[in-house]
C-alpha cells in the first residue's frame, strides 16, 4: 500500500514538474493590459519572449528572458533579460527578492536620450547613452551600490541657442555610501570635470568646473558667463540637484 502510494505521489510530482517547466509564457504574462501588454508572447515562462510590449500605453520594444530556476530556493527571482528597442538595447542579469529590492549585474545598454525612456530629459536634450555596469543594487526605489560606467555621446541641445555640447562620462567605483561617480568630457565643446552623487530621497548632486572649447557656440559661451567669473584656466563651478 505504501509502495503504491509513493509511486503515485512520484507520478503525480514528475507531472507537475514537467507542466510547471512548460508552462506557455502566454498563460502567465498579460496579452493586454492597462498597464502592461504583449502583442505577441512565445516560449515558456522559463524562457520565453513579450514581442510588441507596451507599458502605459507606450511601445518600448522586445523582451527576452532566461530565468534562473535554482535562485527561487533562496527567495529570489532572478533572470537574464534582453530587451530590444527600434534604436537601442539592454540586457544584464536581474535578481528582485521577496522584500522588492533589485540587483542587477553585467548589464550592457545602447539607449538614445528619448522621453519614452526617461521622462526626466528635456525634450530639446538628444544623444546616445551607453552603459556598462557590473553591480547595481536599488532598495526602495534608492540606489544603494552601483560599480560601472556611463557614457552620454553626440549630446546636443536642439533649441536654437546653445547646440552642440559634446561628449561625457561617469565613473562610480562601487563600495559604501552614497553611490558617488567621477564626471569627465570624452570631448566636444564643453571641458568637464565634476563628481555625481546618488542621494537617498532618490535624488543626485551634481558638483564640478566647465570651460568653453574653441568650438563652442556663440550661445554656449553666453550661457556659461552665468556661471560666475573664470579661474586663470577659464573654469567656472556649477552644480545642481534634484529628485527623481
Amino acid at each position: 500500500m505504501k509502495r503504491g502510494f509513493w509511486i503515485t505521489l512520484l507520478a503525480i510530482s514528475a507531472f507537475a514538474v514537467i507542466v510547471i517547466a512548460r508552462l506557455p509564457a502566454s498563460w502567465v504574462v498579460p496579452s493586454s493590459s492597462a498597464t502592461v501588454s504583449c502583442a505577441a508572447v512565445d516560449g515558456s515562462i522559463w524562457n520565453g519572449a513579450c514581442t510588441g510590449l507596451r507599458v502605459g500605453g507606450s511601445a518600448v520594444g522586445d523582451v527576452e528572458w532566461e530565468v534562473h530556476a535554482l535562485r527561487l530556493l533562496a527567495g529570489k527571482l532572478a533572470a537574464h533579460v534582453t530587451l530590444t528597442l527600434p534604436k537601442g538595447f539592454a540586457r544584464g542579469d536581474v535578481e528582485v527578492g521577496l522584500d522588492k529590492n533589485v540587483t542587477a549585474r553585467n548589464v550592457q545598454a545602447e539607449l538614445p536620450l528619448d522621453r519614452s525612456l526617461m521622462p526626466a530629459i528635456s525634450p530639446t536634450l538628444h544623444g546616445n547613452t551607453h552603459a556598462d555596469i557590473a553591480f547595481a543594487r536599488v532598495e526602495k526605489g534608492v540606489v544603494k551600490q552601483l560599480q560601472g560606467r556611463i557614457e552620454v555621446h553626440d549630446l546636443e541641445q536642439r533649441d536654437g541657442s546653445t547646440g552642440r555640447l559634446g561628449n561625457y562620462s561617469v565613473t562610480f567605483p562601487g563600495g559604501s555610501g552614497e553611490p558617488t561617480g567621477q564626471v569627465r568630457d570624452l570631448g566636444g565643446a564643453l571641458g568637464v570635470e565634476g563628481t555625481l552623487r546618488l542621494t537617498a530621497e532618490p535624488g543626485y548632486d551634481l558638483q564640478g568646473q566647465v570651460a568653453a572649447r574653441a568650438d563652442a557656440s556663440p550661445g554656449l559661451q553666453r550661457d556659461l558667463q552665468y556661471l560666475g567669473s573664470p579661474d586663470s584656466q577659464g573654469r567656472r563651478p556649477f552644480g545642481m540637484s534634484g529628485t527623481f
